[in-house]
């Protein structure tokens, strides 16, 4: 397998955005990213675009629709979906292209417009349960990762308040963000004064709704060494897919994220990842889904990852730096665009060139995380500059 680098990374601003459509948030985020690298559009071999069902963004065949503004006119184009998993998972089927010999170069391009999907995302995630056994619940996600928080809290003996400091970092890590819909400076009380949406989950530990674009520009290492003087290596990709029938697991830890966590380890030639990862960037579309997949990607033992994070071991300034992004929380969620932010950041954190966002001592080696669907995929990359 050849090694692949990420050479280029662009995104739009996260935002409710009415006056641009979905073609046009992924031309923006592919012309940054081609931008960063100083690479034409001639150059690029092919295109990989991800986005979650067509639902969100009111456009059925939405993957031919988006093609031509994500730069792949007349070029070998690929479109792939998981959920929320979907951003990590597109650069790593861009990878696929570049490390089998295929191509030299991939422009990997994510997007979301969810404010199109009327009268709420919540509309197109009530039908993706199961028509016999969940549907008649009337499931909506709120309550269902209420009672997975409330499971985790149970469990570990953790009170809200404690899940709460995720948000109050995370929002206040994205004032730094210049593509940030969230920032904000907050305490654990103006958390906890907020709207509960379905017990334990306030509304400022939810992300919100957001239209957006990300890309990474992805080249081999001849390339990439032509190209720049601080390409950022792809050192390990993993996915894993968990049932569908959520309810009969017990939801209080990741499964899915381990699997998936230890694949692009053993890739990457990562044995001790608390020890060997200096950055992180978990998927956090809930305050406690960050603390949850870090416990799964083996960055915080089973049920400690509360207690870290009230020590400051995952502030920007800690001994791991956890979503310096501001993450989903701060900064947004496009679905698929969301995961490709995070890969974005490292690309950012990796080469020194995350402005106020910047983690002290030049991090070496990040990792990425995002999940999907029924509470079952996992995806994770890891990036390094060695």
């Amino acid at each position: 397998m050849r090694r692949v680098a990420v050479v280029g990374a662009g995104m739009t601003k996260f935002i409710h955005r009415a006056l641009e459509t979905p073609k046009e948030l992924s031309w923006l985020a592919a012309k940054a990213a081609l931008d960063s690298a100083e690479m034409k559009l001639d150059q690029v071999d092919c295109v990989v675009e991800g986005t979650a069902p067509d639902a969100f963004d009111g456009v059925h065949m939405n993957g031919e629709y988006l093609s031509d503004g994500c730069g792949a006119w007349k070029k070998p184009y690929l479109r792939c979906y998981v959920g929320g998993g979907t951003g990590v998972y597109a650069l790593a089927q861009g990878w696929f292209h570049i490390a089998s010999g295929l191509f030299d170069t991939a422009l990997v391009v994510c997007e979301e417009k969810m404010s199109t999907c009327l009268p709420h995302p919540q509309a197109a995630f009530l039908t993706i349960f199961d028509n016999i056994t969940e549907q008649p619940l009337k499931p909506n996600l709120l309550w269902i990762f209420a009672l997975e928080m409330n499971r985790y809290m149970s469990v570990h003996g953790y009170s809200v308040e404690d899940i709460a400091k995720v948000s109050v970092k995370n929002k206040r890590n994205a004032l730094g963000h210049p593509s940030a819909q969230l920032g904000a400076e907050l305490t654990v009380k103006d958390v906890l004064a907020s709207e509960i949406m379905a017990w334990p989950v306030h509304r400022l530990m939810v992300s919100p709704t957001s239209d957006g674009a990300a890309a990474v520009l992805l080249a081999s290492e001849e390339v990439a060494k032509r190209v720049t003087n601080k390409p950022v290596w792809v050192q390990g990709v993993g996915w894993c897919l968990d049932s569908a029938y959520w309810t009969n697991r017990d939801l209080y830890y990741p499964d899915y994220v381990e699997k998936a966590a230890w694949m692009a380890y053993r890739m990457a030639g990562i044995r001790e990842p608390r020890k060997e990862i200096n950055l992180a960037e978990p998927y956090d579309p809930f305050a406690y889904k960050e603390l949850h997949h870090l416990e799964g990607l083996q960055l915080a033992p089973k049920g400690q990852a509360p207690r870290l994070l009230a020590d400051g071991v995952f502030d920007r300034d800690g001994d791991l730096p956890t979503c310096p992004s501001g993450g989903l929380l701060g900064v947004g969620n496009p679905i698929a665009a969301a995961g490709m932010m995070k890969l974005c950041e490292l690309f950012w954190q990796l080469r020194g060139e995350a402005g106020p966002r910047q983690v002290p001592g030049r991090p070496r080696r990040g990792v990425a995380q995002a999940w999907g669907d029924l509470m079952q995929v996992g995806t994770v990359v890891v990036m390094g500059v060695n």
